[in-house]
C-alpha cells in the first residue's frame, strides 16, 4: 500500500517549517521523514505528532494512493 504525502509537504512549506525544525518540534525520527519521502506509511503515533505540530487532522497530510505497484 502507497501514501500520498504531498499534502504534508505542502503544508510545512505554507508554515515555513523545515524537515529539521518539524523533526524537533514534533519528537519524531529522521528515519520517519524520510519513510514519508518515500511515500512508505509511518505509525499512527508519528503522525498525530506531526500533526500536533502542524495544528492540522491526520486527512489534512496523508491519503491513501492505492495498492503498491510491483517493481
Amino acid at each position: 500500500m502507497r501514501f500520498n504525502y504531498n499534502k504534508f509537504w505542502y503544508k510545512m512549506i505554507d508554515l515555513g517549517i523545515n524537515k529539521s525544525q518539524l523533526r524537533e518540534r514534533a519528537g519524531v525520527s529522521t528515519n520517519v521523514i524520510a519513510k514519508m519521502g518515500k511515500s512508505e506509511p509511518v505509525p499512527m503515533e508519528a503522525l498525530a505528532k506531526i500533526c500536533n505540530v502542524l495544528e492540522c487532522s491526520i486527512g489534512d497530510i496523508v491519503v491513501e494512493d492505492g495498492e503498491e505497484k510491483n517493481k
